[in-house]
Parts: structure tokens; C-alpha cells; sequence
């Protein structure tokens, strides 16, 4: 009688314990390639290639990234070298360093950070090119790494 009881308490626990969608690149983590994801990812180390979600980005203090960005929103307090698209708001706190294009809807910048590039806020600018991003049309390499060009996101 206990052990029933004992069971279905075990399995009521585990059917309760919440699933997350949170993907976390740690500090002293180091990733060659392109990241493709449906939830939130933050990362604190460093990523060479495209990181793309439908979701949130955060880029830690720590944290960088050289290649393109494409993603819901982003918080970046670290480093991201390449052409940023976030379809809604892109915040740089703290001591961010972004160098690159920008294409957001919506764009909140602190004092401390840097930023060295365009930026770009039309919002069929931004949509046409989120789209197109995630469609991967306009992927070429440069250097090794995948960038967005200027001339695919114009036919866009």
C-alpha cells in the first residue's frame, strides 16, 4: 500500500517539473559553426557563425560573437562582430561592443556601450530582411564565416 503511494507521488513530481527552451553557451565554451534554435539561448562564451532563434538572445558580459545574429530580441553586453537582425527590441547595455549593420524594429542603446556600424529601423527594411534571414536565402561565406550581403537583402 505505501509503495503505490510512494509511486504515484514520484510520478506526479515528475510530471510537474516545468521543461525549459533555455540554450546556454558557458563561459570557456568555444563553438565553430551555426547555431539554429527555437528558444531563448544565452551565451557567455564564444560562437564563430550565425546564431539564429525565433526567440530571445542575451550575450553576456563575457560573451561573443563573430558572425550574424538573428533573433526575436537580444540583450548584448558582450561582443558581436557581424550583421545583427532583431525583428523587435535590440538593447545594448553595459559595456557592449557591437560592430556590424543593425536591422531592428526597435533599438535602446546605454551610455557605456559601443556601437560601429548602420543601423537600419524601417520596419519593411527589418521584416523583409528577418525573413529572408531565416529562409537562409541570402547566406554566403566571407572569410570563413556566413555574412548576409548587402545585394541579397536589397532583392529582398
Amino acid at each position: 500500500m505505501f509503495s503505490n503511494n510512494n509511486r504515484n507521488a514520484r510520478s506526479e513530481s515528475k510530471s510537474v517539473m516545468p521543461s525549459s527552451n533555455v540554450n546556454i553557451i558557458g563561459s570557456g565554451t568555444s563553438i565553430q559553426g551555426d547555431i539554429v534554435c527555437e528558444g531563448d539561448i544565452r551565451i557567455d562564451g564564444q560562437v564563430n557563425g550565425l546564431v539564429s532563434t525565433k526567440a530571445k538572445i542575451v550575450v553576456g558580459p563575457e560573451g561573443e560573437i563573430i558572425g550574424d545574429l538573428v533573433c526575436q530580441s537580444a540583450d548584448i553586453l558582450g561582443k558581436v562582430t557581424g550583421i545583427v537582425r532583431v525583428e523587435d527590441l535590440l538593447f545594448l547595455k553595459g559595456n557592449a561592443l557591437v560592430k556590424g549593420d543593425l536591422y531592428t524594429a526597435h533599438f535602446e542603446m546605454e551610455p557605456t556601450a559601443k556601437f560601429n556600424g548602420r543601423c537600419y529601423m524601417e520596419p519593411e527594411e527589418v521584416a523583409a530582411a528577418n525573413a529572408s534571414a531565416n529562409a537562409n536565402a541570402n547566406l554566403k561565406e566571407k572569410n570563413g564565416r556566413p555574412v548576409f550581403t548587402e545585394e541579397a537583402t536589397e532583392e529582398a
